[in-house]
């Protein structure tokens, strides 16, 4: 049941990526460089759509490596939304293949089970340095986030890049947060008390 079920996501998930590059790709045909770029773009969404279908069914995520926190991130500072539980796969750090992203986003299901949600990629800076970016990598021609100081103990200075495939973000395909994705009451990583 779990093998036909991945295989019909997966199959779907290909399609529609299908049906959505061939406009793109017909396009980049007389578009020069412009049309060359989108076209490039709509290759490597298609891999990513590919790559990660599997991983709707949250067992194969944590299978292929990708461990998850136990605590879902919400933006307490500025309230645009979460992240959903991240699951990192730190093996893929510094991935710039579009078929491998580091991280992997869940969100509840409503049903005792996580729905997959969004993908990460994380590139470390080179020179650790926050004010200097001259190594500032792409991928769909959009430039990573960044350098961003580590979100966790031993996280380096990095560049990051989220994309919302899986659940749209009314903010935008690439923003950090997703207005659309909640933390359950009592699922945040508790606050440390003031000293």
């Amino acid at each position: 049941m779990a093998r036909h079920l991945a295989l019909t996501l997966s199959t779907a998930a290909a399609l529609a990526v299908t049906a959505a590059i061939a406009p793109t790709a017909a396009s980049a045909a007389g578009g020069g460089r412009a049309g060359i770029d989108q076209a490039n773009a709509a290759v490597q969404l298609a891999a990513v759509y590919r790559a990660t279908a599997p991983y709707l069914l949250h067992a194969n995520a944590v299978k292929a490596g990708y461990v998850p926190d136990k605590y879902c991130v919400t933006d307490r500072v500025a309230g645009t939304g979460s992240l959903g539980y991240p699951h990192f796969n730190h093996s893929l750090d510094n991935s710039l293949d579009p078929a491998k992203p580091a991280a992997l986003y869940y969100e509840d299901d409503g049903r005792g089970g996580k729905r997959l949600v969004g993908v990460q990629w994380v590139v470390f800076d080179r020179d650790q340095n926050p004010a200097t970016d001259e190594d500032r990598p792409s991928l769909f021609g959009v430039p990573f986030k960044g350098p961003l100081r580590g979100n966790f103990p031993g996280q380096p200075v990095h560049y990051g890049l989220h994309l919302w495939l899986w659940k749209k973000n009314p903010k935008g395909v690439h923003e950090t947060f997703n207005s659309a994705v909640a933390c359950l009451p009592g699922t945040t990583r508790p606050l440390k008390p003031a000293s």
